[in-house]
Order: structure tokens, then C-alpha cells, then sequence
């Protein structure tokens, strides 16, 4: 099964990106949340070229690199999961172990991303989107995505996480941040229940919103139970989710949806973001 999942991984994969994203951009036309304040001919375009990049570059330079790790883990006795006593998890409870705990290193990366000056230039990148929707949920710069596979490889020799948890990890990272950044209504009494165990749109839009404390919140991409935990969950916004403002206060001119000054978000301004834990200054402060 293993070597079946490595030989297919690419494809998998492929087959449930592009099948998330065309039910999540339908439920977008048929039941969307709000209006939108840019072109999304505009957005859409740009968006995915960067995405475009960032899969050709993250193929190029790395391949199936995390489905490897996982199996040289398992075969060099790598990680917790490899090293427990015999029989005290199946199979299938590994899995379940390994995709829970990458979901809670990827939370705190996130904060991370938010907390370190410098990788919050990169992360800006995504916050940047005067809009939110599902085109959304793939946009991040290139150094970013590295970066971020660096931790994730590092996260699976840690944990030991079998092949088939990689593979299951990466479909639902994918598809989760599709569906949680979509521009989708739910019922408010499905929202509440549903958000009880797993992200929703409407709880992770509050983390893309100007208002500095709001932005610092909500920071799960799957499980909701982590902003729980951590004192990072954050109900509702302020404004409300019709009126509230997406995005960063100093990147709201046209200009920042083409794909050239995306790339180059990274490069502008002065002191970034707004580090969690300091004192907030200047106009990115509000993002």
C-alpha cells in the first residue's frame, strides 16, 4: 500500500485539489457571503499565476519529497511513531496520531509566521488579499511555501508519520484551506456546531481581517480545537462579517493583486508586520 501511495501521490493529490476547488468555487457563485470589493477576473488571474509558481517550484526543487521522508523514516527508525513498543497503535491509529499532531506544528507555525518580523514579510503575502475566497487559501509567496516545507519534512521525521498520514495530512491541509478561506454561507447553526471540532469560513475570516487583534486570532487551518487550547479562538468580528475589512491598511491599491507586486510584498515597507507580544506601530500594525 505504501509504495502504491509514493508511485500515485502526485496524482491523488491533483484529483482532490482540483475537485475541492471546483465545489468550493461553485458553493461560491451559488451561496456567496459577501460582495466583493475588487475585479475577481483581476484576482483570480493573479492568484493562481502565483500559485502556478509555487507548484512548479516546489516540483522542481522538491518533488514527492514528503511521502520520501515518511518512508526513510519508517526504514531508519526514525520519529516517535517508529519507535513505540510493538502493538500500541494499528495501523490505522498511527495515521490518525501522526495527521493531529502535524495539524498542531502547522498551527503554530502559522502563529509563527505572525510572531517573527521577518517571516511575516513572507506571510503578508497572503494577508495582503483585499478579498477572501478560495483562491485565497492558496496564495503565499514562494520563500514561504519553502520555508514551510522545511518545517513540515522536519515535522514528519519527528513524529515518525507513516506514507499514507502524509499523503491524508497533505490532502486535507489542501482542501481545508480551500474550503475555510471560501467566500461560502453556511447556516448559522451548522457554522456554530461544525466549528466546534473544524475550521470554518466564517471563524478563520476573522483572522484575515484589518483589526490588529482580530488578525491575531484563529490561526487553525483544520482543527478549531488548537485557538481553544492556545486562548488564539476568536468568535465572531467586531464589525460583523458583512462590514468588516479584509486585508493589510498599506497594501490596499490595485497594484498589490498583480502577481509582479506580490512577489515583491516581502521587499516593501519598513519595520513588518505586527510581532505578536510588541507593541503594535505603524500603518501594518492594522493588518
Amino acid at each position: 500500500m505504501e509504495a502504491l501511495l509514493q508511485q500515485y501521490e502526485a496524482t491523488i493529490r491533483l484529483v482532490c485539489f482540483f475537485g475541492i476547488f471546483a465545489a468550493v468555487a461553485l458553493w461560491e457563485l451559488a451561496a456567496p457571503r459577501r460582495a466583493p470589493s475588487a475585479s475577481k477576473a483581476m484576482r483570480w488571474g493573479n492568484n493562481i499565476a502565483l500559485v502556478a509558481v509555487d507548484t512548479l517550484l516546489v516540483r522542481f526543487l522538491f518533488g514527492a519529497i514528503g511521502v520520501e521522508t515518511a518512508a526513510m523514516a519508517a526504514e531508519r527508525g526514525w520519529g516517535v511513531l517508529n519507535n513505540l513498543p510493538p502493538l500500541t497503535l494499528d495501523p490505522a491509529q498511527s495515521v490518525l496520531a501522526a495527521v493531529v499532531v502535524l495539524d498542531f506544528i502547522i498551527y503554530l507555525q502559522h502563529v509563527m509566521f505572525h510572531a517573527v518580523p521577518i517571516l511575516w514579510r513572507l506571510h503578508r503575502v497572503h494577508h495582503a488579499d483585499v478579498d477572501y475566497d478560495v483562491t485565497l487559501g492558496l496564495r503565499f509567496h514562494p520563500v514561504e511555501i519553502i520555508i514551510s516545507i522545511g518545517i513540515k519534512l522536519a515535522a514528519i521525521a519527528l513524529v515518525g508519520a507513516p506514507v499514507a498520514a502524509v499523503v491524508v495530512f497533505e490532502i486535507i491541509l489542501n482542501g481545508m484551506a480551500m474550503f475555510n478561506h471560501g467566500n461560502i454561507r453556511l447556516p448559522l447553526a451548522v457554522d456554530r456546531v461544525l466549528r466546534l471540532l473544524f475550521v470554518t469560513p466564517d471563524m478563520h475570516r476573522v483572522h484575515h481581517s484589518v483589526v490588529v487583534n482580530e488578525a491575531n486570532s484563529n490561526f487553525g487551518f483544520n482543527l478549531a480545537i488548537w485557538d481553544r487550547l492556545c486562548g488564539t479562538y476568536r468568535a465572531q468580528p467586531e464589525a460583523g462579517h458583512d462590514a468588516m475589512t479584509i486585508g493589510l491598511s498599506d497594501f490596499r491599491a490595485p497594484k498589490f493583486l498583480r502577481l509582479d507586486w506580490l512577489l515583491a510584498i516581502p521587499f516593501l515597507g519598513g519595520t513588518p508586520g505586527y510581532p505578536i507580544g510588541h507593541a503594535v506601530r505603524g500603518g501594518e500594525g492594522k493588518g
